[in-house]
């Protein structure tokens, strides 16, 4: 497996796209500051521009670099529920995301997955990456290797194996707007 780790974070560096494992489903995902790389994401997913996508960092400390002055609940929310499946929306430093990761809007949703793999694959590339389910916009989520859909995997660099121990969507809860609202519930209960 560390063959095929390594391989992806050449991959994303190089600029590439790579599908890969999470604690709640399979991801698509590049550097989120490769601009050229995160157009060609959309472009697989046929994501709308003004929807925002999902990131993915490897620590607290990698998200509070993007984020504007978080409120308060942000790092609770992190201390308690980061590494897991929380997204965590607030307002972003608007000059350092390149804007359909914001759907260009004025926030950004972080999570930390409680996986391995896609923790690796962060730390290694040392930026944060995308983070929005492997499939075509609108399609059922792939919650195990085998939902991958063959005409998806085409459109990718690389592909990683391995399993997803929740196999829930992240709930996602906006801490923009006070109080906090939660945007999806998924696997925590908030």
């Amino acid at each position: 497996m560390q063959d095929i780790i390594k391989q992806a974070i050449k991959i994303f560096n190089d600029g590439g796209i790579v599908i890969y494992p999470t604690d709640t489903a399979f991801g698509i995902g590049c550097r989120m500051d490769d601009e050229k790389a995160v157009d060609r994401l959309f472009a697989i997913r046929r994501r709308p521009l003004t929807q925002a996508t999902p990131v993915l960092v490897s620590s607290e400390a990698m998200a509070l670099a993007y984020y504007l002055d978080p409120p308060e609940i942000v790092r609770h929310l992190m201390e308690k529920y980061w590494p897991g499946a929380l997204t965590i929306i607030a307002r972003c430093k608007k000059e350092l995301v390149y804007s359909p990761i914001r759907g260009s809007g004025q926030t950004i949703g972080f999570r930390m997955p409680n996986h391995d793999t896609a923790l690796e694959l962060i730390r290694g590339v040392g930026v944060p990456i995308l983070g929005p389910s492997a499939n075509f916009h609108g399609h059922p989520t792939p919650y195990r290797f085998e939902d991958l859909g063959p005409e998806f995997i085409k459109l990718v660099d690389l592909v990683l194996p391995g399993d997803c121990s929740v196999g829930i969507a992240s709930t996602v809860v906006d801490c923009s707007v006070t109080p906090y609202k939660v945007v999806r519930q998924g696997a925590i209960k908030l």
